[in-house]
C-alpha cells in the first residue's frame, strides 16, 4: 500500500516535467513526461524505490547505489531533473516559514565546523586514496575545474591552462610570496614556484593529500620555494603578497563564510591580490539549500555548502576591505571537465574493484560525477575565478596605453 501511495505521488510530480522528455520503465509499463531535449530514460527495479524517491536527492541517490534504478544515461536524467527543477524551488519556498525552525534547530545539533570536524569532514572525502583521484584526474591531480581555451586540448593542457591565468591575475613573480589555502595535491604550488619562481606556503587538513604535494615538490626540486603545511586556514601567521584558494571554500560551512574572507584579508599585505575559484549555487536558492541535507553533502562532501555570488560580495564587503577586481565564468568549461572525469573512472572500473572499492562505492562515485556534470551543463550550479585586491593595490596601465593617448590626442 506503502509503495502504491508513494509510486501515485512521484507520477503525478514527474507529470509536471515541461521541459525535455523522461521516459520511466516499470516492468511492462512504460511511461513519458514532458517533451524535446535532454532525453532520459530511467529502469525501475523494484517498486521500493518509490518511497525513497520521495526523499529527494537524497532518496535519488541512495536508491541508484541499491541498484533500485538504473538508466543508460545518467547524466541525462539528472539535467531533466535540474531543468525543472524551478517550479520545486518554488514549492520548497512556500514552505520556508515552516523549514526555517526545523532547519535552524538541525543547524544547531549538527556537528560544528570545529577545527577537528572539520579535518573528519575533509579525511572523509580527500583521504579516501590518492590511488582512487589518480583514476580520474590528469597528470596534475587538479581536482578543480580545468580551463579550455582552444579546441581539441587535452584535460591536462586545460588544467594548466587554468593555473596560468590564475599566475596571470596575480601578476605572479620571483619576488613574490604566496599563501594558498587548500592545496590539494600540489598542483598550484608546484606550477607556480616553477614557472613564475615565486615561493608558495600551502596548507591542507587532508594528510594523504599533504603527503603526495611533498612528494611532487620534491620530484621538483622545489623544496626552498614550497612549504607544505598541515594546518587549519584559520591558524596561519604572518602577511603575504599574494592568497590563492581554488575550490576549497565549499567546505568552510555556511556559518563560516565570513571568517574565511575575514582570514584571507588578514593573511594580505596592503597591497596583496587574492585569487578565488569557487563553485557557487544561484543566489535564489541558497537559503534553501545552505541547511538541507543532499545526496552531495551527506555522502560526498559531508557538511560542505556552497556560497552564492551575492554570499561572497556580502561577507567581502562587511568582513575584509577588499574589492573585487575580475570575475570570470567557467561554467561550460566545468561540465566539460567533469564529463571527462567521469569518462575516465568509467574506464578505470577493473581498477577501482582492485584497489578495494566495492560495487556500492562505485554506483556512488558514478552518480556524483553525472551528478555534478549535470549541475553545470544546466547551469544549476555555476564556477568561477575571482580577483580581490587590498586598498594599496595599485594596477599598472596596459603596455602601449600611454602612446594610445598621444596618438589620440594628436
Amino acid at each position: 500500500m506503502t509503495d502504491r501511495i508513494a509510486r501515485r505521488i512521484v507520477l503525478t510530480m514527474l507529470e509536471r516535467i515541461h521541459t525535455g522528455r523522461l521516459t520511466v520503465v516499470e516492468g511492462t509499463t512504460t511511461h513519458e513526461f514532458g517533451s524535446g531535449a535532454p532525453q532520459a530514460t530511467l529502469y525501475i527495479h523494484t517498486p521500493r524505490v518509490w518511497r525513497r524517491l520521495l526523499r529527494g536527492s537524497r532518496g535519488l541517490g541512495e536508491s541508484y547505489m541499491d541498484g533500485q534504478w538504473t538508466s543508460p544515461d545518467v547524466t541525462a536524467v539528472i539535467r531533466v531533473a535540474a531543468r525543472n527543477a524551478t517550479a520545486i524551488d518554488d514549492f520548497r519556498k512556500r514552505l520556508a516559514p515552516v523549514r526555517a525552525p526545523l532547519q535552524h534547530a538541525a543547524a544547531m545539533v549538527r556537528p560544528k565546523h570545529t577545527r577537528e570536524n572539520s579535518r573528519k569532514d575533509i579525511s572523509e572525502h580527500y583521504d579516501l586514496g590518492n590511488e582512487l583521484f589518480a583514476l580520474m584526474l590528469d597528470p596534475t591531480m587538479m581536482y578543480s575545474s580545468a580551463l579550455f581555451t582552444r579546441p581539441g586540448m587535452s584535460l591536462e593542457e586545460a588544467s594548466v591552462a587554468k593555473l596560468d591565468r590564475i599566475c596571470d591575475q596575480l601578476d605572479l613573480g620571483p619576488d613574490d610570496h604566496v599563501v594558498e589555502i587548500g592545496t590539494g595535491w600540489g598542483g598550484f604550488a608546484v606550477h607556480a614556484a616553477r614557472t613564475r619562481g615565486c615561493r608558495v606556503t600551502t596548507t591542507t587538513i587532508s594528510k594523504e593529500q599533504r603527503a603526495h604535494a611533498i612528494e611532487q615538490v620534491r620530484a621538483a626540486g622545489l623544496e626552498d620555494r614550497v612549504t607544505v603545511l598541515l594546518d587549519d586556514y584559520r591558524d596561519l601567521l604572518g602577511t603575504y603578497d599574494k592568497l590563492v584558494s581554488i575550490e576549497m571554500i565549499e567546505a568552510v560551512g555556511w556559518k563560516h563564510f565570513g571568517t574565511f574572507f575575514e582570514v584571507c584579508s588578514r593573511l594580505l599585505k596592503p597591497d596583496g591580490v587574492m585569487a578565488l575559484q569557487a563553485i557557487m549555487i544561484d543566489d535564489r536558492a541558497y537559503d534553501v539549500e545552505k541547511a538541507g541535507k543532499s545526496f552531495i553533502t551527506t555522502y560526498i562532501f559531508p557538511n560542505g555548502c556552497l556560497p552564492s555570488l551575492e554570499v561572497i560580495s556580502r561577507n567581502v564587503a562587511r568582513r575584509t576591505n577588499m574589492q573585487m577586481l575580475d570575475l570570470h565564468d567557467m561554467t561550460p568549461d566545468y561540465a566539460e571537465t567533469l564529463r571527462r572525469w567521469h569518462a575516465s573512472f568509467l574506464n578505470h572500473q577493473t581498477r577501482a574493484a582492485e584497489l578495494g572499492y566495492d560495487e556500492r562505492f562505485r554506483r556512488l562515485w558514478t552518480l556524483y560525477l553525472s551528478y555534478v556534470e549535470a549541475g553545470f551543463a544546466e547551469r544549476r550550479i555555476t564556477v568561477a575565478q575571482m580577483t580581490f585586491a587590498k586598498p594599496e593595490h595599485r594596477t599598472e596601465p596596459a603596455a602601449g596605453f600611454e602612446l594610445e593617448l598621444i596618438a589620440d590626442a594628436g
